[in-house]
């Protein structure tokens, strides 16, 4: 999150909205005590989000991961055994 008075706000607009629609929030403030006023974010964001395993290069999924697991395992995630 950034924060930025309304002088800063009217300065560095463009930038600020670059930001927002690149997923930061950014909190405008006003006064000496800088009491947060509005919030700009973006309508949509822009650009594709992506999961974290696929940035991975190289990573792939084999046919073992579509395997059953195997029984005593399967109890496991099941809560059934130790």
């Amino acid at each position: 999150m950034i924060s930025a008075t309304i002088f800063e706000a009217k300065t560095n607009l463009s930038e600020l909205v670059k930001k927002a629609q690149k997923g930061e929030i950014v909190i405008i403030t006003s006064g000496r005590d800088k009491t947060p006023v509005a919030k700009l974010e973006a309508i949509h964001r822009v650009g594709k989000k992506r999961l974290g395993a696929l940035e991975t290069p190289g990573f792939q999924l084999t046919d073992a991961f579509f395997e059953p697991l195997p029984e005593d395992e399967l109890r496991m995630w099941n809560g059934e055994g130790d």
